[in-house]
Order: C-alpha cells, then structure tokens, then sequence
C-alpha cells in the first residue's frame, strides 16, 4: 500500500458538522440534544487524531477501517459521557454503615416522603396555621422530642445541620469561642477525610486544653485544668478505634457531675446518634437517650449512621444552649435542605410507630445468622451450573462500620469465592464493573460475600453479575 503523508490521512476524517448530519448518529441527535452528541464526535475524532498522530494508524487502508466504525465509537462515547456518575451499588462486604458507599440506606417511607414533598412547593418554612413565615426544625424538633419523652429524657431541644463535623464546629463556636474546651488526649481523634477534633476546634475559635495522657485520664486532671477561661467539657466518641489495656476514663456522668459543680456544660460528640438500645443488637455503644440521661447538656450525632437517615447532624440538648446555636449565624450556613427534613421526618416517623425493621440498618443488625447462612447456601446452589466458579460457605462477621462501633461484631456467614483463570483481586474487579457493580471483601484469596448488607431484591443482581464472569 502507498505510503501517505500524516496531513493527508487526517484530511480522510469527516468533518464535525458531516458526523453530525449522518443518518446513522440521527437518532442519537434526537434522543441526546446536540451539544452532548458534538461533544462525543469531537472526543472521538480527536481520539483518531491522535492515533494517527502517534503511528498507530499508519495507512490509508487502517484510517477507513477507523473511519467506517466512528459511528459506533460515537455511540459508545456519548453513551458513556451520559452516565450518571452516582449509581446504585450492591453491597456485599458486610460493611452495614459503609461511608464510601453511602452510609445507611433510607426507609421506602422516607424515599417516598422525599417524592411527595420535593416535587411540589411545601411548608419548609411556612405556619399554615397562622399563614405566616414559620421555622423549618418543627418539623423534626417534635419527633425528637416525643421519642426522648417515650426514654424519660424531657426538656431536650434540637436542631439539624448537613452532616456531625458541621454541628461540632458550630456547637464549639456558639458556646465556647474565645474561651478554653478540656479535652482527654486520648479522644482528639481522626476520622475519614482527614478530620481532627484540634482542626475543627481551631477553626470554631475554641482553645483546646488536652488533659490526661492517650490511654489514661481521670477526673481530676478535667478539674485540674478548669479556669476562669473554661467554657466547655468535651467527650468525644471514639468511633474509629479503641484503646485496650491499661486504660482509665472517667464516666459521662462523672464528667457531667463536676460540669454541674462548676457550671459548664458538658458537651458529648456522640457520632452515632442511636435512637434504639444498641446492646440488644449485639453493639456495646451508648444511645443518644444514654447520653442525656446520663447529664450530658449537648450531644451532637450523625443522621446517615446508627439513626439509618439521611446525611445530616444534630444537637440536642438544653433549651438555653441549643437557643445560642441556633441565633449563631453559622446555623444558617450549615442548615439542610427540604430533602433531609422530609427524609428525617419519615425516619422518625418510623421510630415512633416502633416499625423498627422498616429502618434498614436496624433491619440489618438484627438479621441472625443463620438466615444469612439460609441465604447464602440458596446463592451457592444457584452457581451449582457456573463451569468456572467455585464457593464454599465458611463463618465470619459483619462490621458496624460508619467509624462506629469498632470492637463491635456481628456473626454472619459468608460465601467464598473463586474463579477459574482469576485471583480474588482480577474477579473483585469483574464484579465491580457488572451492571450493577458489586463491592465485595478480598480475604485469603478469595472473594467474600456478605448477604446481610445485600437487600433481598438484589439477590437475582448479584446472582446474574457472579453468571455472567462464571460462564
């Protein structure tokens, strides 16, 4: 074949406006608008461009034969470039509060509240009784309220921000700006994304005062460092980690009785935010109603981990504090939107009808293991037919995740998994590039499935993505 010139080959490419015109991308043009589909011909000759540019395409002959499949490369192009990038995901690690995958999932109620509320105009900020402009916390602040009264814990107020990190820093801010916070060494923790209660405190004007030392503080040392600065007592959850041996902490109602002694309050970065006895679920953590009974005068907590709704966080407490967060001009800033309100009023809703199972993360925590072990063996028998899998069920544990709970596990049973011509890695990576993707656990060589974080209706997914590498 003659030998031709870069510039000529480039001049064998059809222009943008002729791709565009070309009966084949016609129902393309129609269906995805024309900025899209230019955008997806111009990536794809550019593509070509460059093939050409470095050799890869080196002839006259080579050229066409890229030129009679552009049609398809456009497609292919425009159908990826039109993804939504936030897809659903099956959760199969076992992972119950999986933060990189969302967090806790929501109720149907509270999908079904969001649709009927977001779609239309809404009282977000609106008294129809008095026809005047209202406060969008009504809406959540008398659910709270009713279930901490179900708990015995009265006279609690709250407020919701977008997510914990938010309600710390304006919580530190209102109530302890320019003066001094006690903390224990050995909570001034880090969370994912680089979180640090010595950033955060910073930043809201605070002084942080560390007492104690990592594995050892006793009330004293909190007594010791009280000054005419002292503004504020902090407890802060350890929800990432756990510091075991020889330890000493003192208790929440310790730290509240010497709060009350020397008035100031004590405040409690709680992170899980439970609304049900969590050691029933096999979790040795405390309950926001815990917390509150035991003194605490402000609790801050997350919405999207052991409460199950939507991202989000809140402080409950005294009257007159949570007063003094909310006429802090932050608290506009940080407010949520109509989504949360209407999908943290269906959460609660549920927790007041006690239709707890309707919540999923509590659906989850709650499943036995031999269910899961039940479920598992129908899986194994479903890929019986596979030529190139291979399962066995073996015993294991789920984990809280969501940074809470760290020493607490759930017993579950898990289908291992390998495969023909694949390490565990090459099939994890299969089976997160399914339809839906699968996230899934790498041990011993082997991929783990966990079917409690796997909703029922998701089965037939995962069954079909485990086929389609298997067959």
């Amino acid at each position: 074949m003659t030998t031709i010139s870069k510039s000529e080959l480039y001049r064998l490419l059809p222009s943008v406006d002729e791709l565009l015109q070309s009966p084949e991308l016609r129902p393309l043009l129609a269906r995805e608008g024309q900025p899209a589909l230019t955008d997806a011909v111009r990536t794809v000759l550019g593509q070509v461009r460059e093939a050409i540019s470095s050799g890869k395409l080196a002839n006259e002959g080579e050229v066409q034969i890229a030129v009679s499949s552009l049609s398809e490369a456009i497609t292919r192009q425009l159908r990826w470039a039109m993804e939504f990038s936030l897809r659903p995901v099956i959760n199969a690690t076992g992972v119950v509060l999986h933060t990189n995958l969302g967090r806790a999932p929501l109720a149907e109620s509270a999908i079904k509240r969001i649709a009927e509320v977001v779609g239309r105009y809404s009282n977000l900020e609106f008294d129809i009784k008095e026809g005047q402009r209202g406060k969008r916390d009504v809406h959540v602040e008398r659910l709270f309220s009713r279930l901490l009264n179900q708990e015995g814990v009265t006279g609690v107020r709250t407020v919701v921000v977008n997510n914990c990190a938010a309600a710390v820093m304006l919580a530190l801010n209102s109530l302890a700006e320019g003066g001094q916070v006690i903390v224990s060494r050995g909570e001034l923790v880090e969370i994912g994304g680089s979180f640090r209660v010595p950033d955060v405190m910073a930043k809201s004007g605070a002084v942080l005062r560390e007492v104690g030392t990592t594995n050892r503080t006793r009330i004293q040392d909190y007594e010791q460092a009280i000054n005419e600065k002292t503004r504020l007592l902090l407890r802060v959850h350890r929800s990432n980690f756990a510091i075991i041996g020889f330890t000493e902490q003192p208790s929440l109602e310790e730290l509240c009785e010497l709060g009350r002694k020397h008035k100031i309050p004590v405040m409690e970065d709680l992170g899980g935010g439970a609304m049900v006895p969590l050691r029933s679920l096999g979790v040795n953590e405390s309950s926001l109603a815990d917390s509150l009974r035991a003194g605490a005068d402000i609790v801050t907590y997350s919405g999207d981990k052991m409460l199950g709704g939507p991202q989000a966080g809140m402080l409950s407490g005294r009257e007159d504090l949570i007063k003094r967060v909310r006429s802090n001009p932050l608290f506009r800033a940080l407010r949520v939107d109509k989504l949360t309100y209407a999908a943290l009023e269906a959460t609660l809703m549920e927790y007041v009808r006690q239709n707890h199972d309707a919540i999923p993360f509590v659906r989850m925590m709650r499943i036995p293991a031999d269910q899961i072990r039940k479920r598992a063996w129908k899986l194994q028998e479903k890929l019986k037919s596979s030529r190139l899998l291979s399962t066995e069920i073996v015993e294991g544990e789920s984990l809280v995740g969501g940074g809470s709970a760290p020493t607490s596990k759930l017993p579950t049973f898990l289908l291992a998994v390998t495969a023909q011509s694949l390490n565990a890695d090459e099939l994890a990576a299969r089976l997160r590039l399914s339809t839906t993707p699968v996230a899934a656990r790498v041990e011993d060589g082997r991929v783990l499935l966990d079917l409690r974080t796997v909703f029922e209706n998701e089965e037939l997914e995962l069954l079909r993505a485990l086929m389609e590498i298997g067959t």
